[in-house]
């Protein structure tokens, strides 16, 4: 058994980038903690992190992102490519359970240790238990609201923590842009 983080959203729109992180942390089926902070900034404030999974490896994986971001002198997309390489050829990365979510007001990035960059279409990406229900809610108040990105992580977090209950409405929102 591991501790658990549960659901981050990330939505990109009018030039800014908001990442959402809810703050619950399980262990099995028990909730060990409500208020976690699953979402960083790093690179001196200029790029978003968050993530998903197992909590110990997912503060891992945050640390040997922003190690790339200094390496490739914040390139995000050489540096999410890189991570993403190191990651699935590592022996010991492979074993960590996470995903990432990574961006910048220019670029979003979901990265998997399968080796996976995914860079959404429609600048909302979501890991975790809720993140279907916080995409879901987020696509549609993109599309059918004047809301900011900011707004539109937070309320489509707390829908998403009103159905899953791995997901809890202490909700943290950075943004940049």
């Amino acid at each position: 058994m591991r501790f658990r983080s549960t659901t981050i959203l990330a939505v990109r729109k009018d030039g800014k980038l908001a990442i959402a992180g809810d703050g619950q942390v399980t262990f099995d089926k028990t909730i060990m903690k409500h208020g976690a902070h699953k979402v960083r900034r790093i690179a001196g404030g200029k790029v978003l992190a968050g993530f998903a999974g197992g909590a110990a490896d997912g503060i891992t994986l945050l640390e040997k992102f922003e190690n790339k971001l200094g390496e490739y002198k914040d390139n995000i997309v050489r540096s999410a490519v890189e991570l993403a390489k190191d990651w699935r050829q590592d022996r010991m990365l492979r074993r960590l359970e996470a995903l990432l979510i990574v961006g910048n007001a220019d670029h979003l990035f979901v990265i998997s240790g399968n080796g996976d960059v995914l860079e959404p279409d429609e600048g909302i990406a979501a890991i975790g238990s809720g993140g279907s229900y916080a995409q879901a809610a987020a696509t549609a108040l993109v599309r059918f609201s004047t809301l900011d990105a900011e707004t539109i992580a937070r309320e489509s977090l707390t829908i998403a923590s009103r159905i899953d209950i791995y997901t809890n409405d202490d909700i943290i929102v950075e943004v940049v842009g």
